[in-house]
């Protein structure tokens, strides 16, 4: 019979390295697919999630079961992944397509399934949100990755971010919004852009082209 996480991380305060390593083997993986959702690559990704078990190890005398340990751990996952973000001047590129791919509600489709014009234009509409989620503020981004993307409910969320269910929703529509309103700013430069190549034959009409 497995003990408890309270049980283990009893031990682990203790002393007992087996124990922790037991606590890492139950949670590497969701930790390292919240920090790959973040970070859209394995290497990072990688890096990230032993940054937060080192994070956790350090901070384990200060864990008093207020909450469980699944969401007190998920909080220092999101504060890792919040620091790495905000660490680098330029954001990193999240690849969408991989994102989707890694996320539990992916269904896979038949390859005849699309066209390839679809195809194409599928691939375009994700690249779009990749570069429009990207210019997200870091609070925004964090939010939408954990409900769109990682799947957290509302009630997980304000666990894990220490605040209240209002906050979380509030935060979570204005995160939607500043993305929506980036895509159609972008679908609208993109028509311009469409319109003039089709009069002139070129994009020199365009800012910077």
């Amino acid at each position: 019979m497995s003990l408890s996480d309270e049980t283990l991380v009893q031990k682990s305060k203790k002393g007992d390295l087996n124990a922790f390593n037991e606590l890492v083997l139950r949670y590497e993986g969701k930790v390292f697919s919240i920090a790959y959702r973040f970070m859209g690559n394995h290497a990072d990704a990688s890096d990230l999630a032993q940054e937060t078990f080192i994070r956790l190890y350090q901070s384990l005398a200060s864990f008093r079961g207020d909450s469980s340990f699944s969401t007190w751990l998920y909080r220092i996952t999101a504060n890792a992944c919040r620091d790495e973000l905000r660490k680098h001047q330029r954001r990193r590129s999240i690849s969408m397509d991989e994102m989707i791919a890694a996320s539990p509600a992916n269904v896979p489709v038949a390859d005849n399934a699309y066209s390839p014009e679809d195809a194409v234009q599928r691939n375009e509409v994700q690249r779009q949100v990749q570069e429009c989620l990207n210019e997200l503020s870091d609070d925004h981004r964090l939010i939408l990755v954990m409900r769109e993307i990682q799947g957290f409910s509302y009630d997980e969320i304000a666990e894990v971010l220490q605040c209240s269910l209002g906050t979380v929703k509030s935060r979570i529509s204005r995160a939607r919004n500043a993305l929506k309103e980036r895509l159609k700013r972008k679908g609208e430069l993109l028509s311009t852009e469409s319109r003039l190549t089709e009069k002139g034959g070129k994009k020199s009409a365009l800012p910077g082209h």
